[in-house]
């Protein structure tokens, strides 16, 4: 299907018409005749067709770098660089003359002075070495220059990977991936130096830098300078010897090349590389953490993890963060659970499996039997698979009979999915991560995104520094993204529905709104403007303490920018009107035509891996899979018939109701499944006592969690390491997981275990792999009709509604919104504050939210040695002002005491926050958030207001060490440059172009 192509030139979006994208050039290379596509590279045409190119620099996902030279080919007489060509119509290339061919090995031999090549014993030897297989491309057989020594040690400040510098090459691929597609703009290279090496934020160590161990520096390097620590001494079977032996086999190495040269050497490595074939496997997995959805594969030795390689996830490409790249050893922790426990008094003991699925299954039994089904709830987990979810669901509707089943999507997404079905008809993103890219502005509400959505956040970045997009962020800290921006809105904590609202009314007043787009595809404008009267500019700049003319300054922007993304999370959902704030969001894109087209949308950002999968699945209390009604007849008909049951026709309790209901005696069981819901949900001592009061609790996790400690039985479950199964990410792409590790003996993935306890109340389920159970699923959601595990075999991807024969919809709407008349809606809200505010005693706003480091309570994280070096504890962020005023220092303890409880936590002085706001991490168990937070919802979904706390603030005696260490990357300075730059290398007197003379051909 012909796509068009976007482009973004000083913030605005050209479109090229399919015609024109699909129009082949006709080029010449070595006498045959090939066909490319407009604008594309040289480099990447040659690639496409097959044919055998040096190039090292070049990484077709970073784009010309041009610092190796060796990918020179003959033009009309002349060398060129490949890479920094663009094709032309009636093109001949000549890759193979002799000029170019020594040209390229001249270059070639420049970049081996700086790397000594001993392949054999190195640990990078797994057939994926650029410079190992370019050596051999080009039948390099001994080094016209000598490799010289670098003076400088190896850095190994960095607990996760190393850099040598007598390994680097200096090729610049590092520099180019920190400072333009991670963005974090550490690296660089000192071109001017005698002796030029790659530097972390101009000199420091890595330790002590701004790194954020995103891990791009190592995944595009093509040799072995950059690497995992933990692949170190791990790959290789001559690897792992002693530092002296293997220097002396890499001395051995070196005596004999002169005589042997390198194709003897090279041939022996090859050899040496294809025996790890038979130790190392290399596994496609999903990440477990954030809701962007990277893909990779997972090299493993036994139960070792060497490393994680991204490559072409089609969300990710070759990006991680520090989570996804290192986060993962918690999967091989000592205390992971291997055997059911089982209460007695106090105390747990280990049982056997059919002991506790067999008390599991009598007493649901009993308290079904004596109380009714309603009786008993599930809480199906975000963390786990779509199908697993899709079990935990029908476990409670067609095995107990009740429609009492959630999901933690209640804590953080409802509110936005609520916003969306009530204006467009679907609660996903609008779009891709790649629509955002396309965007000409982007704008960001109630969302730390650099560390929430750390990979999402770079194309953001980048098309915001390469490509002229523009940003406005809103939130009540200037996180990365706020000083980033092209204005940053703090908005006093919860008033986000007044100043959207306020100039969604200016920009139709005003003649700003997109009134053909609001004619042709919107209905309700009419009655939607009358519920505007309120929402004045000047009273949005009275209730949210902005300016008037910032305000009016973001409303022109908006109308004057060729495509609007609006970018929201916890910082908005977590309102006491979270539901409403959402719809406002949505009403502002339709005023101003931004939906229907890329680079336009609505994209609420998914926290965790698999929260809109859980809601897909049907893990919710008022729909079935695919977001079907629970009191529709003929969705219940259809179900009933595939399941053979009578089903529920009333809406169950959500989690939140649960806990009240535990309270009132009306709920007297619970299921929980990969939660840690004692101190996740909002007023976490009010949760716990709930728990205390189960009949019969039943918890599933891989850890013994705060909330096991209320269970009477816990299940040992898997991580996604240890199954198969799909996860389905923010932008609504399902992708398949694959199995890394056998389970740890003595745990079971949690669809067995489900299908274990639904057998033994006479279920009769068979599912024999979760490919069956998808099927299922698929044949019963008209959304997910065409979803099936061949078509997201590898890295393949769906992105949902999917129709039967397998097309998706990456972009939604491009023909119609998903109501009955195709029409969208405009809902009005209106305006109630929030419901906890400060006062005398409590004085104190406090926010909360996610840390780049960790992963909410940090069950996983905290097990991760260098995460914890890097972070070590929970603090709360206190502004400088407030700071002195109080008498307060990074390190001085604080007890915050709310209306629902209290917590010991060290302050953290920074002007990341200001006035009197304090923002805490949700990072711990032993002193969570949540035990200050209330049980204050929005009255739609039940969303607990989590960013709605008032505390009073008592400064303790002790003043301990800064909660962060000089190792964090908070401390760090970037360098921001350019890319590689590599104009300066050009400069240095002992540079020049290899072959005779230059013509480049610009992009």
């Amino acid at each position: 299907m012909a796509m068009n192509t976007i482009t973004i030139v000083n913030g605005k979006r050209n479109e090229n018409s399919p015609t024109e994208s699909s129009a082949e050039i006709p080029v010449l290379i070595d006498g045959s005749r090939h066909t490319a596509q407009p604008g594309e590279r040289l480099v990447d045409l040659i690639n496409r067709v097959g044919l055998k190119l040096s190039q090292v620099c070049y990484h077709h996902q970073l784009g010309p770098i041009q610092t190796c030279d060796t990918c020179l080919v003959e033009i009309g007489g002349q060398l060129v660089r490949a890479c920094a060509t663009t094709v032309t119509s009636g093109m001949s290339v000549t890759t193979a003359s002799s000029k170019a061919h020594a040209a390229r090995q001249e270059a070639f031999d420049r970049i081996l002075v700086n790397h000594m090549l001993y392949c054999t014993v190195c640990d990078n030897n797994n057939g994926n070495c650029t410079v190992h297989n370019t050596t051999k491309l080009l039948a390099i057989e001994h080094q016209q220059i000598p490799f010289k020594k670098k003076p400088y040690a190896v850095d190994n400040t960095n607990p996760f990977y190393r850099y040598d510098p007598d390994q680097c090459i200096l090729c610049g691929r590092c520099v180019e991936a920190c400072q333009n597609l991670q963005v974090n703009e550490t690296l660089s290279i000192n071109w001017e130096d005698p002796h030029p090496r790659v530097q972390w934020d101009g000199g420091s160590t890595i330790g002590e830098s701004s790194c954020v161990s995103c891990g791009h520096c190592i995944t595009v390097c093509p040799c072995n300078a950059l690497m995992e620590k933990s692949m170190l001494g791990q790959a290789g079977f001559f690897t792992g010897i002693s530092k002296e032996s293997l220097d002396g086999m890499i001395d051995v190495v070196k005596d004999i090349e002169p005589e042997t040269g390198y194709g003897a050497i090279l041939r022996l490595s090859e050899i040496e590389s294809a025996m790890r074939e038979s130790r190392i496997r290399r596994t496609k997995t999903v990440c477990t953490y954030c809701g962007v959805g990277c893909s990779f594969d997972v090299w493993t030795k036994d139960r070792h993890i060497l490393k994680v390689e991204p490559a072409d996830g089609p969300t990710n490409g070759v990006s991680t963060c520090i989570k996804g790249k290192f986060g993962w050893d918690y999967v091989n922790a000592p205390d992971r659970l291997t055997k059911p426990l089982i209460r007695e008094g106090d105390k747990f003991r280990e049982a056997s499996w059919d002991e506790a699925l067999d008390l599991v299954a009598r007493r649901f039994t009993e308290i079904k039997a004596q109380h009714g089904p309603d009786s008993l709830a599930f809480i199906s987990s975000s963390k786990c698979t779509n199908e697993e979810s899709y079990l935990m669901q029908k476990l409670a509707r067609a095995v107990i009979g009740t429609n009492n089943i959630d999901n933690c999507s209640r804590y953080c997404q409802a509110p936005a999915t609520t916003g969306l079905f009530r204006t467009v008809g679907y609660g996903g993103d609008s779009g891709s991560i790649r629509d955002i890219e396309n965007a000409s502005l982007v704008l960001i509400i109630g969302s730390n995104t650099a560390e929430s959505h750390p990979v999402l956040a770079t194309r953001v970045k980048r098309a915001h520094k390469l490509h002229g997009q523009r940003l406005i962020v809103s939130d009540l800290r200037e996180n990365e993204m706020a000083r980033r921006a092209d204005i940053f809105l703090h908005p006093k904590p919860a008033t986000d529905l007044v100043w959207l609202s306020a100039i969604t009314r200016y920009l139709l007043e005003n003649g700003l709104a997109h009134d053909d787009f609001l004619r042709q595809w919107v209905n309700g404008l009419d009655e939607y403007k009358k519920t505007l009267a309120p929402f004045t500019m000047e009273f949005a700049s009275q209730t949210c303490g902005l300016p008037v003319e910032t305000l009016e300054k973001v409303a022109h922007m908006i109308a004057e920018a060729s495509g609007v993304c609006i970018l929201w999370a916890m910082g908005v959902t977590q309102q006491s009107q979270g539901s409403d704030t959402s719809t406002a969001i949505s009403n502002l894109l339709l005023v101003t035509g931004n939906y229907m087209r890329t680079g336009t949308g609505a994209y609420p950002l998914r926290g965790h891996n698999n929260v809109q999968g859980a809601g897909d699945s049907g893990a919710a209390p008022n729909t079935v899979p695919g977001y079907q009604s629970v009191d529709d007849p003929e969705v219940r008909a259809r179900f009933e018939s595939a399941w053979k049951v009578k089903l529920p026709s009333t809406k169950g309790l959500d989690n939140h109701q649960m806990v009240d209901a535990i309270h009132e005696g009306k709920l007297k069981s619970l299921y929980l499944e990969g939660e840690e819901m004692a101190i996740v949900d909002s007023n976490a001592n009010h949760v716990a006592a709930a728990f205390s009061k189960l009949d019969f609790f039943v918890v599933q996790d891989i850890f013994f969690s705060t909330t096991c400690r209320f269970a009477d039985v816990v299940l040992p479950a898997t991580p996604s390491l240890e199954k198969e199964g799909t996860f389905t990410s923010t932008e609504r792409r399902i992708q398949r997981l694959y199995q890394v590790f056998e389970p740890i003996p003595g745990s079971r993935p949690d669809w067995k275990i489900t299908q274990d306890i639904a057998n033994r109340l006479n279920a009769n389920w068979n599912y024999a792999h979760p490919s069956e159970i998808m099927s299922e699923m698929a044949s019963l959601a008209p959304m997910l009709a065409g979803v099936n595990y061949e078509r997201l075999e590898g890295y393949k991807s769906l992105q949902w509604p999917v129709a039967a024969d397998g097309s998706d919809q990456p972009l939604l709407y491009t023909k119609k919104f998903n109501f009955p008349d195709g029409k969208a809606r405009l809902f009005p809200v209106s305006w109630s504050g929030p419901v906890e505010k400060s006062n005398t005693e409590f004085d104190l706003h406090l926010n909360n939210g996610r840390l780049l480091e960790h992963f909410h309570e940090g069950n996983l994280t905290y097990r991760v040695k260098g995460i914890q070096e890097k972070t070590p504890d929970t603090f709360v962020e206190i502004s400088p002002e407030l700071a002195q005023e109080r008498g307060v220092q990074s390190g001085t303890w604080l007890l915050l005491i709310s209306r629902y409880g209290q917590v010991r936590v060290r302050a953290l002085v920074t002007d990341r926050v200001s006035g009197r706001e304090l923002y805490m991490p949700m990072n711990s168990t032993e002193s969570p958030v949540n035990r200050l937070t209330s049980s204050i919802t929005d009255p739609v979904t039940h969303t607990p207001a989590f960013k709605e706390a008032s505390v009073h603030m008592q400064v303790l005696p002790e003043i301990g060490e800064s909660p962060l260490p000089r190792v964090n990357p908070r401390f760090g300075h970037p360098t921001p440059q350019h890319g590689v730059e590599v104009e300066r290398k050009w400069k240095r007197a002992d540079y020049h172009f290899p072959g005779n003379g230059l013509v480049q051909i610009k992009q």
